[in-house]
């Protein structure tokens, strides 16, 4: 992608001028981002993705005894029917479930992979919304069908309502106002507060962005550590030949102390280790995502394309795949970034991957990681 390229989705800003500008710090409003947006995904296609088992899909409804929460599987019938007021289902990670949907988000590829999450399509009939809120990760709310009247604000309490099932604001006050047409967008920065209500039957695909807490991503990469670090620092045993008499015997002796220190600086020896984990941590599959496994043999001389599902990034030394690294350098590394940033090599690529690395590719196949084009 050409970075210095003005884009309508972007209302005209060039990627490095939105990230410069927006990114992380203020709000964009877009209008015809996607002129003549046709969605490929329409009110029974969503309708039956929510009724599947392994897809993520919530159910809410603004009842006049409060806000109810359901989560999915949806069968048809459980939905409330559509001329009902007030209510609206979400459904998650629809880029992998459908091949429309997986490539508009490639058009916000100007984001590192690391960074892009998922694309959630959301269905509303009239006047439903999910309340005042706000998020902890960036998004682009793209009106697909309908029309959404948006107000967002800058919002210092973060207080929520109590006994909700949701996360709502207590004190929303809203700044700015605007209705979405097909084809508007309208990016938020995290913790930007928004809320947003269907005027008639609408649909709204959000392209969203993950952001890993700090004790989320150390509790990964420690536990990481720690498989690690029981495989390979052996089984050498603390020794305190000199340790003398002691007259208060619930005290740490402080050579345990510098013991454990120096396990923990051994475990961390190798500088690229902590880099392999994080880079398997962020290429980790969800828990909802399967692949089909084939003991075929395949053909890849032609070209190799990714599976929608699958999740492909590098470093320096490594290649990470679905959770697995791979190490790789010279013409194997240039290549097999090639295939992670394109998600598609040609045959004539393919045949200059070592034998190594094509035996790689077709166990990822196998895996049902990866396909032949």
């Amino acid at each position: 992608m050409n970075t210095e390229q003005p884009l309508a989705l972007l209302g005209g800003l060039s990627p490095t001028q939105f990230m410069k500008r927006h990114w992380q710090k203020k709000p964009l409003l877009v209008r015809n981002a996607i002129a003549d947006f046709v969605p490929c995904v329409g009110r029974n296609d969503l309708v039956a993705l929510a009724a599947e088992e392994g897809v993520e899909s919530r159910l809410i409804v603004d009842s006049p005894k409060g806000w109810k929460m359901k989560h999915g599987p949806f069968p048809k019938r459980s939905l409330p029917p559509f001329s009902q007021k007030k209510w609206t289902f979400l459904v998650q990670g629809v880029d992998m479930h459908h091949d429309g949907v997986h490539a508009l988000m490639q058009q916000f590829r100007f984001v590192p992979d690391a960074r892009l999450d998922d694309v959630m399509i959301s269905y509303a009939s009239d006047g439903g919304g999910v309340g005042p809120h706000f998020d902890s990760y960036d998004v682009f709310l793209l009106q697909a069908h309908g029309q959404r009247r948006w107000r967002i604000g800058r919002q210092k309490d973060l207080s929520l309502q109590e006994g909700v099932p949701l996360k709502i604001l207590q004190n929303f006050e809203a700044e700015e106002e605007f209705v979405l047409n097909p084809g508007d967008m309208l990016y938020l920065p995290p913790k930007y507060a928004h809320d947003g209500v269907a005027e008639g039957e609408c649909m709204t695909w959000s392209i969203g962005f993950r952001a890993p807490q700090e004790g989320e991503l150390a509790r990964e990469l420690l536990m990481g550590l720690a498989d690690e670090a029981f495989e390979g620092l052996g089984a050498g045993l603390y020794r305190d030949p000199k340790q003398p008499a002691v007259m208060a015997p619930a005290a740490i002796p402080s050579s345990l102390a510098g013991f454990a220190r120096q396990v923990i600086d051994k475990a961390l020896q190798d500088p690229g280790l902590l880099d392999s984990l994080l880079g398997e941590y962020l290429t980790e599959p969800k828990a909802q995502v399967w692949f089909e496994c084939s003991e075929a043999a395949f053909d890849l001389s032609g070209g190799v394309q990714l599976d929608r599902r699958t999740k492909m990034m590098y470093d320096a030394q490594h290649v990470f795949i679905n959770g697995e690294s791979f190490k790789a350098g010279g013409r194997d590394a240039r290549t097999l970034r090639i295939l992670a940033d394109d998600r598609c090599i040609s045959g004539s690529k393919f045949k200059t991957l070592s034998a190594d690395a094509q035996e790689a590719l077709k166990d990822w196949a196998s895996e049902g990681w990866l396909q032949a084009l």
